[in-house]
């Protein structure tokens, strides 16, 4: 059987590594990391603790996860890094462990990650999310299940993307992107829903409808934010409702950027 660590890789003694992990040609491995099964790691990657990631993930040549995070309030306190399963981290990705102890940064499940994307500290990527080409994600980001953010494009700190939201190449994001909705430009705003991942999740034509109409109160009416939510209230219960309705009443929490506005809503930059 041929061995599946190369020999220039180098490995920190007190690093646990499943049996069944491949480890290329000169990646470092730092102590403190442990690496699930069938997991892959490409040559030139580096890995410091302390680290975990989960099974089935592959990582790219150059990716550098779990080093110290770019926070000038790091003191050098003892954080993480969480990685789930199924994950692929391509080339050059970055991951940094979070500010202070006993914190992480988190990534989920069957996660895309594409080359010379940024994941400052404590942000949080939930699962089958898919970020594109050379995005920086900003410290303390969140990002839920199924969202898409397209390439070339940063996303300030604090900032959190609605699930099944997609984000267009190129855009400044310097506000919460409310769920199901596509945002681009810059300034960024809503400009429709999601429609193709809407089709693409399943969601029944009633569903669809319903978040139509939401759209419609939202960005359409002229309503202030909180008339529109009153009036979201009125619509009959649905999951995908209630989530859009907790996402923005969150957003509108003291100390928040608050949600993207639409091209055509009446909020303002300051909402």
């Amino acid at each position: 059987m041929p061995t599946l660590i190369h020999p220039t890789a180098v490995i920190h003694p007190h690093a646990e590594l499943h049996p069944s992990v491949r480890v290329g040609a000169y990646a470092v491995i730092g102590e403190k990391v442990k690496v699930g099964a069938e997991t892959v790691i490409g040559h030139h990657a580096v890995i410091e603790g302390p680290t975990e990631i989960g099974e089935r993930n592959e990582i790219f040549p150059g990716a550098a996860i779990g080093l110290e995070p770019q926070d000038l309030k790091y003191d050098g306190s003892l954080s993480s890094v969480k990685i789930g399963d199924g994950n692929k981290i391509r080339e050059y990705v970055t991951i940094n462990r979070a500010t202070n102890a006993g914190e992480a940064t988190v990534i989920g499940n069957h996660n895309l990650l594409m080359a010379y994307v940024h994941v400052a500290h404590n942000c949080a990527i939930e699962n089958s999310v898919v970020i594109a080409n050379n995005v920086s994600l900003a410290g303390h980001v969140h990002i839920e299940s199924k969202a898409v953010i397209g390439g070339v494009l940063g996303i300030h700190q604090f900032v959190r993307v609605g699930t099944l939201a997609m984000v267009g190449g190129m855009s400044r994001i310097d506000r919460d992107v409310p769920p199901y909705m596509l945002v681009e430009g810059n300034p960024s705003r809503v400009r429709s829903l999601n429609l193709v991942g809407i089709k693409r999740a399943g969601f029944t034509s009633a569903e669809l409808g319903y978040l139509k109409k939401a759209f419609r109160i939202l960005y359409r009416s002229g309503l202030t934010l909180d008339r529109s939510l009153e009036e979201l209230d009125l619509l009959p219960e649905n999951e995908q409702l209630q989530h859009l309705l907790s996402f923005l009443r969150l957003s509108l929490l003291p100390g928040r950027r608050g949600p993207m506005s639409g091209k055509r809503h009446s909020l303002t930059e300051e909402s």
